[in-house]
């Protein structure tokens, strides 16, 4: 039986393959997941409903303030500070943007992976388990995402990637 070789231009995946439908359904999900946050935050949404960024609540300092772990006494420095509230606010934004658009996904990934990480420390010790929590479940999926190029189902991933900024600045993608 002769054995199949790939060729060098062959792509990991068919496009029309249903695991990339799968990556784009699960970067739908994450998006919303990032996107609501934000809102929530913005608005104060939540169950039940409080203040919001827009009405002057930090949408930090709650969290923050409550952090426990050998990270503490930082994250209760940081509580309410307000390039902590924005870079918060506009990181939830992006990743989201990014997620739902299917662009810049290497950007949202290594930028998300370091969010997450952060709310981790926050968080220590996870409750039901010595290490693993959805912070590192969300970060997976995100290097994921980036690594399959998950953008360009269902995504502007494919038009992004051939811009002029995109080309030359590859890491964009």
């Amino acid at each position: 039986m002769p054995v199949q070789t790939r060729s060098a231009t062959a792509t990991e995946y068919d496009t029309r393959s249903p695991a990339r439908y799968a990556w784009a359904v699960s970067r739908f999900f994450l998006g919303w997941i990032f996107l609501w946050a934000f809102l929530d935050k913005l608005f104060g949404l939540g169950k039940p409903a409080t203040s919001g960024w827009l009405d002057g609540t930090s949408p930090s300092e709650h969290f923050l303030s409550g952090a426990g772990g050998p990270f503490a006494g930082m994250f209760h420095a940081m509580a309410g500070v307000l390039w902590v509230d924005a870079s918060y606010m506009f990181g939830m934004a992006g990743l989201g943007v990014a997620l739902f658009l299917g662009i810049g996904l290497r950007v949202a990934a290594a930028g998300g992976t370091v969010l997450l990480a952060m709310l981790w420390a926050a968080s220590l010790w996870p409750e039901a388990n010595p290490f693993m929590d959805l912070h590192w479940i969300y970060a997976g999926l995100l290097v994921c995402l980036a690594a399959t190029d998950a953008g360009d189902t269902l995504g502007l991933g494919g038009p992004w990637s051939r811009t002029a900024l995109v080309r030359r600045f590859p890491f964009l993608r």
